[in-house]
């Protein structure tokens, strides 16, 4: 039975901001901010005052609420006693104290870790539940509902809560009881099937992508949610799921063929549509550049020194080039082998045309324009000293949106969390721990 404070509580909107700010103060901004606008500091989280109650692991469900806290949203993210995250073993490379996998920090930033038992531990799921705004899992559906932890019995708890859930394969369908992992829904969903090179075999992408794009179609779903219970005053379930996602990441790949009947291919770097629209080997790398329209290529055979190339005939417009591809890429292959990618990106300066070098990740976050921006952020850690991330790629004018704590110790926050929102008090809190309950 929920008491009658809790009860209360849920016919507040979105949870009161003040009455938890002791709580939240683990999620002030740790960083110096002297890099930023000086206006930064009166800038407001977008999702101040949301709680997000947040059942997910590995990549996908933690990414979309990573997205969401860096927005602001307070995020209590529940793992299993003494395991966790199965991502938190998913190395090497692992942090020399706190022993915590590398990959764990990438999708877990500003977040609380609060450890409980499902199976024993509901009543308290239940009565967080209670006090959030939004829930967030990915278990294989079915799983949480042998919990009394699935939509139907938490909208009688709270029936304003959003639901969010992240599957393989969605709610119904003959695939919907098995478990989602991203290069399997890439693979069913046909992203390999156009991804390595042209006479190749299938090759996956270098991050788990559909994982990402999953994530963050749920981030939005959420956010329409939220933005739609301002009227409505009711929650409701959301259901996002690998496949429907690798799908829709096939964009024109998927619209050529259900429109024309064209199966698609694999074709390494280069594009089906648009030649050139490629990576070139230089003398010391790869280079990628790509002519869109008739004019870039005229510009791009005018740095090149060739002219001519651009009033041949069988180059004039891209339908042309595309026709006589294999001649075209062997010249600019020649040509481009040449010289450097330093050299070629020198000559490129200012060109209308879309062109960078193939960079390894060290040359990535050495770039100039990346240490320019700040992406990278570093961030205290409880354990070991501190962490880097890669901090949110969208800024506000009005509005903050930052990285702010680092990942969690696995149950960092259960006291905290049980003590401060549900009024746990110590002998409590022992002996749940004594019964392996919370951790």
């Amino acid at each position: 039975m929920l008491s009658p404070k809790l009860c209360q509580r849920l016919h507040c909107g979105f949870v009161n901001y003040r009455a938890c700010q002791s709580l939240r103060n683990f999620a002030a901004a740790t960083g110096d901010d002297s890099d930023n606008n000086a206006t930064v500091g009166e800038r407001e989280h977008p999702l101040k005052g949301v709680r997000i109650l947040d059942l997910t692991r590995i990549i996908a469900g933690p990414y979309c609420t990573m997205v969401l806290a860096d927005l602001g949203a307070e995020v209590i993210k529940v793992e299993r006693p003494h395991f966790g995250d199965e991502a938190r073993k998913w190395g090497p490379p692992f942090l020399e104290h706190s022993k915590d996998a590398a990959y764990f920090l990438a999708p877990n930033r500003n977040k609380q870790s609060v450890c409980i038992d499902l199976k024993r531990g509901r009543a308290l799921i239940h009565k967080l539940a209670a006090i959030s705004d939004v829930l967030v899992e990915n278990y294989v559906p079915g799983t949480l509902e042998r919990y009394d932890l699935g939509y139907e019995q938490m909208k009688k708890i709270n029936p304003k809560l959003i639901y969010c859930t992240l599957s393989g394969y969605g709610s119904v369908g003959p695939y919907a009881k098995r478990p989602g992992y991203d290069v399997i829904a890439s693979s069913v969903g046909g992203l390999l099937h156009i991804t390595g090179e042209k006479d190749g075999p299938p090759s996956k992408v270098g991050v788990a992508v559909t994982d990402v794009a999953t994530g963050l179609y749920a981030h939005g779903a959420i956010l329409a949610a939220l933005y739609q219970r301002q009227k409505t005053q009711r929650g409701q379930k959301i259901d996002v799921d690998l496949l429907s996602t690798c799908c829709s990441l096939l964009i024109n790949v998927a619209s050529n063929y259900l429109n024309a009947g064209t199966e698609a291919k694999r074709w390494g770097t280069a594009h089906s549509s648009i030649v050139p629209y490629q990576s070139f080997r230089t003398k010391d790398g790869y280079l990628t550049l790509g002519a869109g329209s008739d004019a870039q290529f005229v510009e791009l055979c005018r740095l090149l020194g060739v002219e001519s190339v651009a009033e041949d005939a069988k180059f004039k417009t891209n339908k042309d080039r595309v026709q006589n591809r294999e001649e075209l890429v062997q010249l600019l292959e020649e040509i481009l082998a040449q010289e450097t990618s330093k050299h070629w990106m020198k000559r490129f300066e200012g060109a209308p045309f879309p062109v960078g070098p193939v960079n390894s990740i060290s040359e990535l976050f050495d770039d100039e324009h990346i240490k320019a921006i700040g992406l990278v952020k570093t961030l205290p850690h409880a354990r070991d000293g501190s962490v880097k991330v890669v901090g949110p790629p969208v800024v506000y004018s009005e509005a903050r949106n930052d990285a702010r704590t680092a990942p969690p110790m696995l149950g960092e926050h259960t006291d905290a969390v049980l003590g401060e929102l549900l009024g746990y008090g110590p002998a409590e809190l022992a002996s749940l721990r004594a019964q392996g309950i919370i951790q």
